[in-house]
């Protein structure tokens, strides 16, 4: 009996319809029959629906797909993750330098603070010796009359003071820091400055052609507070200086020495 493939497509067999017929031929053999039945067999196999036909080539075309956007996928999650890890690593080195940054302007702001500290410190210390510093009433000078010198120029029959030689017009200094608790007229003294000093001792300076300071005011060492004259009881232009354990005539203690033990060379 005959057998014609049906018309339709004519594609080549699939490999599995190839074994199909191998397979219904090797029962052919053993059974010594020409299997007839095994051509209906191998027709159907050959209408069967091919591989083409079915849509499975589609199927793994599309399954090529998912696996290029996987992979594309992966590729992006990696490149994306490597970037998170950079951004991560530039926050932390970023982090760190600023922490560096930071330590750096505390320690110099710690260092400028201990400068000034030491500074303002210094300034303090020179200004508590500068105020704590004695000096002669007039610069340069030198001592004309001495202390306890006797006349009957002095009422007392000895001089309370010692006198400095200066001309009318020489600066007359404060010897020290202190208080001006007289300032004008003194009677023989003529115009006369007295001062309180810091330790609690006084310092008189008389015959002042001028004054320049006010009862009340606060002097420093070297602190111009006159000008040196010949007024009140005096024979020509000097300045007379006392040192006293109060304000008032008659507590007269050595100028001389009260200067020098002030370290005052005289």
């Amino acid at each position: 009996m005959a057998f014609t493939r049906p018309t339709g497509k004519h594609r080549r067999p699939r490999s599995a319809a190839r074994t199909g017929a191998g397979m219904a031929g090797a029962a052919t053999i053993a059974s010594g029959v020409v299997a007839t039945l095994a051509s209906p067999a191998v027709a159907a196999s050959q209408d069967a629906p091919r591989f083409e036909d079915t849509g499975l080539n589609q199927a793994i075309v599309i399954g090529d797909d998912i696996a290029d956007q996987i992979d594309a996928q992966a590729v992006s999650q990696e490149v994306a993750a490597e970037e998170a890890q950079a951004k991560a690593e530039a926050r932390k080195a970023a982090a760190i330098k600023a922490a560096e940054m930071k330590r750096k302007a505390e320690a110099a702001e710690k260092k400028a603070k201990a400068e000034r500290e030491a500074r303002e410190r210094a300034a303090r210390d020179a200004e508590r010796r500068r105020l704590n510093t004695y000096v002669s009433p007039v610069a340069g000078s030198y001592v004309s009359t001495q202390y306890h010198a006797t006349s009957g120029l002095w009422s007392s029959g000895s001089h309370t003071g010692i006198d400095f030689h200066a001309s009318t017009g020489t600066p007359v200094r404060s010897v020290g820091t202190g208080t001006v608790v007289e300032a004008g007229w003194g009677g023989a003294y003529g115009n006369n400055i007295v001062i309180k000093m810091n330790d609690g001792t006084y310092t008189q300076y008389g015959h002042l052609d001028s004054i320049s300071v006010a009862v009340g005011q606060t002097v420093t060492p070297g602190q111009q507070i006159g000008l040196a004259g010949n007024t009140g009881n005096s024979t020509g232009a000097h300045l007379h200086f006392e040192a006293r354990t109060s304000p008032q005539y008659g507590s007269d203690i050595d100028p001389l020495a009260y200067l020098r033990s002030h370290g005052v060379s005289i």
